[in-house]
This record gives structure tokens, C-alpha cells and sequence, in this order.
């Protein structure tokens, strides 16, 4: 089956800081996995390891069987191909209009294809409720809110198998976060696509999620359904979920 990812022992320090500490974590094939956890908790760099930005120290991350640490060339690029990811703040080219920003991996950042990458742009903004006109605009002439649409659209662009999003929801107020949310959830659903979130916005995790990992301390200390979260027994989730100001996490770091 495409689109399933294993991960095991991974091992990623940065001088004497131990980040990521043998995390073990697996996303099923059309999964929504949800990671949460503290800011410096490793959450970035662990999808970095996934995505071959950063080569860990240890381990092992399978994508339907393949190895991927240490991937090169070609092989790095098809599976990068296979990959939509939506980036924290959007990172859109403000030299480019939206439309060549959504198909920019699809030309690979060439101009050409020019009527039918803007006919495809245009139909994928219609998918995260964006109008034509959109497409004839640059970065700096949206919201926000549409900026977040935009980069959704490019990475749902190519109909990728795996979508990685980054933060999704920060700089957001609460009504277009969850604009955004209710569109991920759709998209993921309609690409039929293995899904991995970051976040510390308990209420994305709470709708883009199937399951939900907390990553602490270098290593998942539990993972559960979505509807697990308030009953998971677990203190520090407890914590982190709720928000609270005294318990494990707070002792450790005082």
C-alpha cells in the first residue's frame, strides 16, 4: 500500500542538544496524523528528517518499505514528488503571481505551460474556495487568510500521496484558522492522502486529526485517537492539552 511511513530509533542532535532521541512513530496509508508538542520540542526538525532536509544521526524512516535516510538524487526527487507540503507562514515567491506560485513544482519553476498551468491553478483555488481572479494576483495584494489558501492550493497542486503541514494555522485569528482547518480536512479526505501536521494549536489538531503523537522530550510519550485526547491519562498530554500552567512539563523546565 502507498503512502505509509515508518519511523524508528531516529536520532537527530545538534551539538551537545540530543533533539530527537530514538522517536518511533508509524502513519498508516490515508492517515491523519497529528504531532503535537512545545515549541523546541523537535516537532520541525523531525519533518525535516522526513522530508531529507535534515539527515539524522540514527535510524530509520520507511516510506512504503524504502529507506529514505540517505537518499540522493533521483531517487530523493521521486520521492519528493510524491510529497505536497504546506509551509509555516505560507512562504510564497512575491515576485510570482498566485498562479505560478501553485504550479511551481509542477514546472519546476520554468516558465512555460502558460494557458494550462494557469486553467489548473485556477481549478485548484476553486477547490480552497478562492476565486479566478486570484490567480492574476501577487502575494502581497492577499490576506492572510488567503495567503494560508493559496499555499494550501500548492500543496495539493500535483495531488500528491503525502501532505506535511507546518503550523498551518499560525498568525491566524480563530475564525480563518478554522477555515483553514475545515479545508485541510476536506483535501486530505479528498485526495484520499497520508497526512502529517505539526502543531501546538490544540484545536487544528483536534479537526485535521485521525490520531495525535506528543512528542516530548525527544520521543513520543503517547499516541491515540483524535477522541483520545482528554481521557489519554497521560500528564504531560494532559498538560499540553488543557493548557495548564503547573504540571510535568512546567516541573522539568523551571
Amino acid at each position: 500500500m502507498s503512502g505509509g511511513i515508518e519511523i524508528r530509533g531516529l536520532k537527530k542532535a545538534f551539538g551537545p542538544k540530543l533533539v530527537l532521541d530514538g522517536v518511533e512513530l508509524s502513519v498508516a496509508r490515508g492517515e491523519s496524523l497529528v504531532i503535537i508538542g512545545g515549541s523546541g520540542s523537535g516537532k520541525s526538525v523531525l519533518l525535516k528528517c522526513i522530508l531529507g532536509l535534515i539527515r539524522p544521526d540514527e535510524g530509520s524512516i520507511r516510506l512504503d518499505g524504502q529507506e529514505l535516510v540517505g537518499l540522493k538524487g533521483r531517487g530523493l526527487e521521486a520521492t519528493r514528488a510524491r510529497f505536497g507540503m504546506l509551509f509555516q507562514g505560507g512562504a510564497l515567491f512575491d515576485s510570482l503571481p498566485v498562479w505560478r506560485n501553485i504550479t511551481f513544482a509542477l514546472t519546476q519553476g520554468k516558465l512555460g505551460g502558460g494557458a494550462a498551468m494557469h486553467q489548473l491553478a485556477v481549478d485548484v483555488l476553486a477547490k480552497v474556495g478562492l476565486e479566478p481572479r486570484v490567480a492574476d494576483l501577487r502575494p502581497a495584494e492577499l490576506s492572510g487568510g488567503m495567503q494560508k489558501r493559496v499555499a494550501l492550493a500548492r500543496a495539493i497542486a500535483a495531488n500528491p500521496e503525502i501532505l506535511f503541514f507546518d503550523e498551518p494555522t499560525t498568525g491566524l485569528d480563530p475564525i480563518r484558522a478554522d477555515v483553514i482547518n475545515a479545508l485541510i480536512r476536506s483535501q486530505v479526505t479528498a485526495l484520499g492522502a497520508t497526512a502529517i501536521t505539526i502543531t501546538h494549536d490544540m484545536a487544528s489538531a483536534r479537526h485535521i486529526a485521525d490520531r495525535v503523537a506528543m512528542l516530548h522530550g525527544g520521543r513520543i510519550i503517547w499516541e491515540g485517537p483524535v477522541a483520545a485526547l482528554d481521557s489519554s491519562e497521560n500528564p504531560y498530554v494532559d498538560q499540553f492539552v488543557h493548557g495548564r500552567r503547573e504540571g510535568p512539563i512546567t516541573a522539568r523546565t523551571a
